[in-house]
């Protein structure tokens, strides 16, 4: 099909391809069994004490009879409880089918995805660090903050690293210049 020759048309439609079966896989199997969103949160959550830790920030420990492995909050806080909407499989996958839906090598996307995958997890790291303390600051200001001002910085941030891979390894750019 002459549509395909057209590197615009080829990344759209791959990338909706990649994303509907990506949706199917993840609504239909994925997320019923919930285990690899268990794993990325309690990763989130684990990530994110670590770096408090490091800093020596105490946290409150989490009540022994509560199963709230998936919250976190500062002393005298009410914290944060990280959900599955807010792991970033959804990041992961978006930031994965904009690499294997443009043109470039396949030697280079094996490392550049996992590679992004790690960025993009440990942004979210720092996300979640953001809103802990943003809920003890001020606990009005989380929603806010939560739905828009880091949805903004956190897709902008995996628009860079597509952008990187267009600059950096299509063929695209090197036919054009």
């Amino acid at each position: 099909m002459a549509v395909f020759r057209n590197p615009f048309f080829r990344f759209l439609f791959l990338a909706v391809l990649l994303y509907a079966s990506w949706y199917a896989v993840y609504e239909f199997w994925l997320k019923p069994n919930s285990t690899l969103d268990e794993w990325v949160i309690a990763a989130l959550v684990e990530h994110a004490r670590f770096v408090f830790g490091v800093f020596g920030v105490q946290l409150q420990a989490v009540p022994a009879d509560a199963n709230l492995d998936n919250w976190i909050a500062l002393q005298e806080s009410v914290g944060v409880i990280v959900g599955a909407p807010c792991d970033g499989m959804a990041l992961f996958a978006l930031f994965s089918i904009f690499i294997l839906a443009f043109p470039g090598p396949w030697k280079q996307k094996l490392w550049f995805i996992p590679a992004g995958i790690l960025l993009v997890h440990f942004v979210n790291v720092i996300r979640v660090i953001a809103l802990v303390v943003i809920v003890d600051a001020n606990p009005a200001w989380l929603s806010f903050n939560h739905d828009y001002t880091f949805t903004i910085l956190v897709y902008s941030f995996i628009f860079g690293l597509w952008y990187i891979w267009v600059s950096k390894f299509s063929p695209l750019k090197k036919a054009s210049s």
